[in-house]
């Protein structure tokens, strides 16, 4: 055998061990043993509609309070992947039965979730976009292939024999709960970016998993239902092709949009910081941000005033050598001479003045905050004084607790200052001992009102503790 025969021999030996790495075929569970787990997760009725409600409502809960592990959770309980992926298995068999029980159980899923999220945030309202709600509004290719390898392992994790821990792991990948309840927070404060950013991203996902689980079913070779429709068949395989092309060109715009803004807003937020640099002037603020297609960057300035129309031309020169060519430059100078009676002078003491006001504002509040203070720990030094001589004015008294309380009315918004003092005295306190212990003390911690609470259940007193 010459050389060149020996390293192709070893080279195809290596291909084919290679290629053993990834066979499936021996670890693949009969195909009626796996259609029956697909078919039995398709329909939302009893148990699976109820935990589906709840896990609309643990979603809500999630975005509602920006808590990533909440929103987790939701993800884990939902049972949304069953009727996509057996809208997968019954394109690439060819069974339109299932088809269409399928897509109605998914459409009824999206109807009932869409309507739970709003009423919980109608009762609930979330008036303000949390981060977590935004960012189930902006689809991108990104989530074109978690949909699609999500979708992936989903129906590999089906089809084998080896399981393990998968499909948790793709439901929380491809996040298909999240969107749903963001959707129904846009239709309960009637706000459409979120409504229709949110429903296309489930769209993106349901897609491309089911387009993964047809391509799966496909090369793992599932045989079609006896009854076939070629006609048919190829009509809905055509539809869902297209239906997939349109969305990868759709999501790969509004990539390009996320990333050519990201780009602006990085290259904005240098520009700023590298050519607006003047010796007596500040930034005291920018802002970077595009607005219906139109690039736009706010800069307030703060110190000496510059030259307002000498200062627009350079910077818009400067922004055309760093790309930013066509961006909407808006300088505001603070505290600008618009009066040209007034001199700098003037414009220095008016900051000054502001400054000066800042700092009053803020030593009154902590000079309210330190008499607050001062008087808490008053009352505890004389509480803990206090102590010792109870202890020889009324023998039978072992331990002592004093707390100042505030009492809340739940039903209005009446509230008071209690001044409250415990006592264990095992023996007991007669009326009149109880009434002398409450002059003493109020004359002791110079407070009008003492209520006294004899004995109470379960007190962790020192004494007993001990």
């Amino acid at each position: 055998m010459t050389f060149k025969e020996s390293l192709r021999s070893t080279l195809k030996s290596f291909w084919n061990e290679l290629l053993s790495y990834f066979n499936v075929a021996e670890d693949l569970e009969p195909q009626n043993e796996v259609e029956q787990s697909i078919r039995s997760s398709v329909s939302f009725k009893g148990s699976q509609l109820l935990v589906l409600i709840f896990a609309i409502f643990i979603a809500s809960l999630g975005l509602n309070t920006d808590s990533i592990p909440v929103i987790i959770g939701a993800m884990l309980i939902s049972p949304l992947m069953g009727p996509i992926i057996g809208m997968g298995l019954a394109i690439g068999i060819e069974d339109y039965q299932l088809l269409r029980r399928s897509l109605r159980n998914i459409v009824m899923a999206m109807i009932g979730s869409l309507l739970a999220s709003a009423i919980y945030f109608l009762i609930s309202p979330q008036y303000e976009g949390s981060s977590q709600l935004l960012a189930r509004t902006s689809p991108s290719i990104y989530d074109v292939f978690v949909g699609l390898f999500g979708g992936a392992a989903g129906i590999v994790s089906i089809a084998c024999r080896n399981k393990g821990q998968v499909m948790p792991g793709v439901a929380i990948a491809t996040s298909l709960m999240p969107p749903l309840c963001t959707a129904g927070y846009g239709l309960a404060t009637w706000q459409g970016s979120f409504f229709f950013g949110a429903l296309y991203l489930f769209f993106t996902n349901m897609i491309f998993i089911l387009f993964a689980s047809l391509i799966g079913v496909k090369l793992m070779k599932f045989h079609s239902v006896v009854y076939q429709d070629t006609r048919r068949n190829r009509r809905i395989q055509t539809i869902v092709y297209a239906i997939v092309f349109i969305t990868v060109g759709f999501s790969c715009y509004l990539t390009y949009e996320m990333v050519r803004k990201n780009i602006f807003m990085t290259k904005a937020k240098e520009f700023v910081e590298k050519e607006m640099n003047f010796p007596n002037t500040q930034v005291l603020s920018h802002k970077e941000y595009i607005d219906g297609g139109a690039r736009h960057i706010d800069v307030t300035l703060i110190g000496a005033a510059l030259p307002k129309d000498s200062l627009q031309l350079a910077m818009l020169t400067k922004l055309d050598s760093v790309g930013l060519g066509g961006t909407v430059l808006t300088i505001k100078q603070g505290f600008s001479l618009e009066n040209k009676n007034v001199n700098a002078e003037s414009s220095f003491e008016e900051f000054y003045s502001v400054v000066q006001r800042e700092l009053s504002n803020r030593q009154m509040v902590i000079d309210s905050l330190q008499s607050v203070l001062d008087d808490m720990q008053s009352y505890d030094e004389e509480s803990l004084a206090v102590a010792p001589e109870v202890k020889v004015l009324f023998p039978s008294i072992q331990d002592l607790a004093l707390s100042r309380m505030v009492a809340a009315s739940t039903s209005h918004n009446n509230v008071d200052t209690v001044n409250m003092v415990f006592v264990n005295a095992p023996k007991g306190l007669s009326a009149d001992e109880r009434k002398k212990l409450a002059d003493y003390l109020g004359l002791r911690l110079k407070e009008k009102s003492i209520h006294i609470t004899l004995n109470p259940a379960n007190f962790p007193w020192p004494s007993v503790s001990h």
